[in-house]
């Protein structure tokens, strides 16, 4: 018998399945109920993977669906929710941004609002949390220097980190409104296993292999920080069973790299690990027209989280990207 259910949404996705396979191992002793649209983004191998695990119920569905939500939550009992399911790649918010409105704003709103209904109903609305996966992107642009942190007002640059904004803030709405007990995180930019194909990693292994152009936006030295999907599920599980009612904590990897170091980075690996007879992989480097808005640099300070919740790091960046290259060339 487990001591609770929590509702996972997005845990086909590719945070929400690594923490779904950490949460499991960490914690026997609640159940998972992943919740997923199973969208082209998601691993659908994993969904039904999960739905053999012991402590694992999985139900594909829309957030959007008021009466799915009315029924899973009462069904399964959820006294918890951990939201990570977002529409999250920058590039195609550019074109189509209605569809990240629809998912990551109406769609957090609609969650927000049945766990309100539940929780008011069988009287734990205060001790039910909610916890809601957010990024650095809502911060904006960073110059050379300096870092995110919780005060840093709030300066989306796309459609995509706009509505992540939004859905941040209607979950702090919540809480101050109806007494909601919630958590946020932003974290910077993860890596690893079960990454989508379109995110940066993947694509230079991908077009590495192919022996095809690595498209490099600008000049390449856009600086994102660079978070192990690991240790960040770490950090949620911290922040969900620790942190502080209404409060937000900064996720980051201190892990600066621009872009081109990144792809410099997986380059001399698979020169290692899959020689490519007669040449070397940054041959393929491509320079690219830059996209729109490109904020030039993500940094986060991680200091509340380490302060009070004695959260870190653990795992380099060397090694875990190490870890990532082998993951894929392994599936590939």
């Amino acid at each position: 018998m487990f001591e609770k259910t929590l509702l996972v949404t997005g845990g086909a996705g590719f945070i929400g399945a690594n923490f779904i396979d950490y949460f499991t191992k960490a914690h026997p002793e609640y159940r998972l109920v992943n919740l997923d649209l199973l969208t082209y983004a998601a691993r659908r191998e994993v969904f039904e993977r999960q739905g053999k695990m012991a402590n694992v119920e999985t139900v594909h569905g829309d957030i959007r669906d008021t009466a799915l939500l009315h029924e899973v939550l009462r069904k399964f009992n959820v006294a918890g929710v951990l939201h990570f399911a977002a529409e999250s790649h920058v590039d195609n918010s550019i074109p189509d941004p209605l569809r990240f409105i629809e998912t990551n704003v109406v769609g957090t709103a609609t969650l927000l609002n049945e766990c309100l209904l539940y929780w008011r109903e069988n009287g734990t609305l205060e001790t039910s949390r909610f916890h809601h996966v957010s990024t650095d992107e809502v911060y904006g642009s960073l110059g050379p220097e300096g870092f995110f942190t919780e005060e840093t007002p709030y300066a989306p640059s796309s459609p995509y980190s706009s509505s992540k904004a939004s859905s941040d803030l209607l979950v702090k709405a919540y809480a101050r409104t109806y007494g909601m007990n919630v958590t946020i995180s932003n974290c910077s930019n993860n890596y690893g296993p079960w990454q989508h194909d379109e995110k940066l990693i993947p694509t230079v292994i991908r077009k590495c292999l192919a022996h095809e152009a690595i498209p490099v936006y600008g000049t390449g030295k856009n600086v994102r920080d660079w978070l192990w999907v690991g240790d960040h599920c770490r950090a949620i599980d911290l922040i969900f069973h620790e942190g502080r009612s209404g409060e937000r904590y900064n996720v980051g990897g201190h892990n600066e790299k621009t872009n081109l170091e990144i792809v410099g980075a997986i380059c001399a690996l698979l020169d290692e690990l899959r020689p490519w007879a007669g040449h070397r992989y940054d041959e393929l480097v491509t320079f690219v027209e830059d996209r729109p808005g490109h904020d030039f640099r993500y940094a986060i300070a991680p200091d509340k989280i380490q302060r009070e919740l004695g959260w870190r790091p653990l795992t380099p960046f060397a090694e875990g990207l190490r870890q990532t290259v082998l993951w894929y060339l392994k599936t590939a």
